[in-house]
């Protein structure tokens, strides 16, 4: 592990961090500090070790890139915090420096090495499109269906498709590649993952598309708030979920009770809240109930900030504790495949029954 780093990154923001009261409200909404049990493991834990890296102070030893690398960047401490320090901004800054320094967790350099060699972060040869037999055409509505749910997860790949097929949709998959949002999670540096960002515009605009819709809620925020940062994005972008509660959609009954968990990068992150309801709302018969942490204040599951890849063991349990919330429905919906997986990793230690699926996988078979 590195000693004392160039935190050039950080300096840019260390108002921020000295913006801090060290007052604690962060620690109960932290989904790692309940596990962690110690400062480290939180926000206020983290912004000290930000300003001691970026001050020379302390060295980004092994314990220091636990502390940073633990953190699922799930913003609710942002929202949490009485004086609106941006916790993720300094938490991922703080981790380009540490990866700029030479260190970099083994289970993140192999996903970034991987999306640099391939253009995704499981090694896959295949293109998205090849994974669905089709191939990219000219037209006004795209699909970018993202790597996980193209690799690990595409039964919501096809239940999206099916669903755009069965509402007489002109669409096409995409010439994408990762969106590049694992890449920036984990620190690496700006160059590359902005190069994966021209790399997808170019060829989504060179196809005529016009609008964008995602079922990853990952890809999703990348375009949405990311993007813009750095490149134009000269088409509309959408959730899917946004898509379907435009929709006149008729779906069948299903007499089930439904609830609904907010993927940290579509609520916190993108401030969708509203859409995936209105979709769920669209069904007869069925009942939704919130939990109690849902909207703004939703659990994370886990599974984001690159935590998973290298603390499973950690996201696991920050996930059954998210599905013991939901033990009293039929099933849980959410958008996102990352939480779908994950709460499905969750599932294992929880008391819960609750059926897993992604919001296009309960609608499909009701259209």
């Amino acid at each position: 592990m590195a000693g004392k780093i160039d935190a050039k990154n950080l300096v840019d923001i260390k108002k921020e961090m000295m913006t801090c009261t060290m007052c604690g409200f962060c620690k109960s909404v932290c989904p790692a500090f309940e596990d962690i049990g110690w400062d480290p493991g939180v926000a206020r834990g983290r912004v000290i070790l930000s300003y001691g890296l970026m001050q020379g102070e302390i060295p980004a030893d092994e314990s220091v890139v636990e502390a940073l690398y633990q953190c699922t960047t799930c913003k609710d401490c942002e929202r949490r915090c009485p004086s609106k320090v941006k916790v993720v901004d300094v938490v991922e800054r703080a981790r380009r420096d540490i990866v700029a320094s030479g260190t970099m967790l083994p289970s993140h350099r192999k996903v970034v090495d991987n999306i640099l060699k391939y253009g995704n972060p499981y090694a896959e040869k295949r293109s998205v499109p090849e994974v669905f037999g089709e191939t990219p055409r000219q037209a006004k509505l795209g699909y970018f269906v993202g790597c996980t749910s193209a690799y690990r997860n595409p039964s919501a790949a096809k239940a999206t498709i099916s669903i755009m097929k069965k509402l007489g949709e002109d669409y096409t998959l995409l010439d994408e590649s990762c969106c590049g949002s694992v890449m920036e999670r984990v620190g690496w540096n700006e160059e590359d993952v902005v190069a994966q960002m021209r790399k997808n515009v170019d060829a989504i605009a060179a196809q005529g598309v016009e609008e964008v819709i995602f079922s990853c809620a990952g890809c999703y925020r990348m375009f949405k708030e990311e993007y813009p940062k750095h490149v134009d994005v000269p088409f509309k972008v959408r959730h899917v979920s946004e898509y379907l509660a435009s929709k006149d959609l008729k779906p069948s009954r299903l007499e089930k009770k439904l609830t609904y968990h907010d993927p940290c990068h579509l609520g916190r992150h993108s401030k969708v809240y509203k859409a995936p309801r209105e979709v769920l709302a669209k069904i007869p018969g069925a009942e939704f109930k919130e939990m109690p942490r849902n909207s703004e204040t939703s659990r994370c599951c886990g599974g984001g900030g690159g935590v998973r890849s290298a603390f499973p063991d950690l996201s696991g349990q920050i996930a059954g504790k998210r599905v013991d919330e939901a033990k009293f429905a039929d099933v849980l919906v959410t958008t996102c495949p990352f939480c779908v997986s994950n709460l499905k990793l969750g599932k294992e230690s929880s008391k819960a029954k609750v059926e897993i699926v992604d919001l296009v996988e309960l609608i499909e078979p009701l259209l």
